[in-house]
């Protein structure tokens, strides 16, 4: 298949509501039948086990981080010594035999997770996997999160925002400008955490993406909003003038608050870049001042229908990834048959290996530079501090597949999942993909 341009991508997901958001919006509008009557007729799901270890320090459902707290550079990984109480503890309500609170809790993570999507599922899937998904989170039970947003439409999110209001340069002669603010803010890590003190790029975290293709000449004009002086580093750009690089007291003066500094570079080398803080870095790009610089090349190093950006990070508000943790991380979806280019990214101070259930990835590049001859396929890639790997996945087969980084406190506790987990949707159509997109902007 052909690699869409970005233009023609963002059109893809959002496209034609006429058609497809009816469909889906009915199908979200059936919250008091439907799926909920395949439901009830749908077995007990099985008892589980509780589970007994969890990270110390780990927002999951435990306290948010105070909005006030100094941030911190590290967080503790080390597993809780004793068995959690919640999982030996037994629910209130009326809930399947030898259940614990640890499966009420996780459960309603998932529900958060799919909010009122869930209901439209029939219009989508067939009806025997509708009624599964369906008896699996026990819609029967009319609970509140079926009319509600997913968590992730309730934030805002870098994949959303990207394909609704993407940076747009403007032209000074032939010459591309972009046009950042360096900010203060305070982020929400899912939809019910108060919010973290945090930093970004156009106040959101990471930073919208700045995309040129090979051979641009660019300028990328950065105000500093904050109360201290910072300076930014374009990750994996080869420069031809080093005064660029953006290392403060190697390459420049950092820039102080309220002053604007100017980046002018050709973009030489294309691929999956990034830009982000080089002055109290740890601190700074740890609280969100961070963002995907990508460099298309004439001819695409692999075909792909749609492309996900996934920045990972590890300091402020815990196991992030695109600023958010579980369930509030956007899931990947897809039409069935599409190819589905992920670009990992990580930002953070911890290696995560990132596991795909149900499929391998082409893995077709690593720090923007084509694999080649030497490309493979994986489950488990293990991303570093600094690295970028470009994968792609042939979505050939429905359902809701787990995502997740596979150092197991990172994502999974006593309450359920949290932190660095999302899902591959694969869906029949492109049109089930938009009404998708379409129902979560509504």
């Amino acid at each position: 298949m052909d690699t869409q341009p970005q233009d023609d991508l963002q059109h893809s997901l959002l496209a034609d509501p006429s058609l497809t958001r009816r469909k889906f919006l009915r199908g979200a509008a059936l919250a008091g039948g439907g799926l909920i009557a395949a439901g009830v007729a749908a077995c007990t799901p099985g008892a589980k086990a509780g589970w007994t270890y969890g990270p110390e320090g780990v927002p999951s459902a435990a306290p948010a981080p105070s909005a006030t707290a100094a941030p911190s550079a590290g967080m503790s990984m080390a597993p809780s010594a004793a068995p959690s109480a919640s999982a030996s503890t037994p629910p209130s309500g009326n809930v399947p035999p030898g259940w614990t609170e640890h499966d009420i809790s996780a459960r309603k993570v998932v529900r958060r997770y799919l909010g009122n999507l869930v209901p439209a599922l029939p219009s989508i899937y067939p009806a025997a996997v509708a009624a599964k998904l369906g008896d699996i989170l026990a819609v029967e039970e009319n609970y509140p999160e079926l009319s509600q947003k997913p968590a992730f439409a309730q934030v805002p999110n870098l994949v959303l925002t990207d394909a609704v209001s993407p940076l747009t340069p403007t032209l000074d002669g032939d010459v591309k400008v972009f046009d950042l603010t360096i900010d203060e803010m305070d982020w929400q890590i899912d939809e019910l955490l108060p919010p973290v003190k945090a930093l970004g790029f156009n106040a959101q975290w990471p930073g919208p993406t700045i995309r040129a293709n090979l051979g641009d000449k660019l300028r990328v004009n950065f105000t500093n909003n904050l109360a201290e002086t910072t300076s930014i580093h374009f990750h994996g750009v080869e420069f031809d003038d080093f005064f660029q690089d953006g290392v403060a007291f190697v390459n420049q003066k950092p820039f102080a608050p309220g002053e604007t500094f100017a980046y002018e570079f050709t973009a030489r080398n294309p691929g999956s870049l990034m830009y982000h803080s080089h002055h109290n870095a740890t601190d700074q790009v740890g609280r969100g001042l961070l963002g995907a610089f990508i460099v298309d090349p004439p001819e695409p190093q692999a075909a792909y229908d749609r492309e996900y950006v996934w920045i990972s990070n590890d300091t402020l508000g815990g196991f992030t990834i695109n600023g958010h943790g579980f369930p509030a991380v956007v899931p990947v979806v897809a039409a069935q048959g599409e190819r589905v280019l992920i670009r990992f990214m990580n930002e953070g101070i911890m290696m995560h290996p990132w596991h795909s259930h149900g499929f391998a990835m082409d893995m077709v590049a690593r720090d923007g530079i084509p694999l080649g001859s030497a490309a493979f396929r994986a489950d488990t890639i293990g991303v570093n501090p600094g690295e970028r790997w470009d994968g792609v996945i042939t979505a050939d087969r429905l359902g809701v597949w787990a995502f997740h980084c596979h150092i197991l406190p990172h994502v999974e506790g006593p309450d359920g999942m949290f932190g660095m987990v999302t899902s591959l949707i694969v869906v029949p159509t492109k049109d089930d993909v938009d009404a998708i997109i379409q129902l979560l902007l509504a």
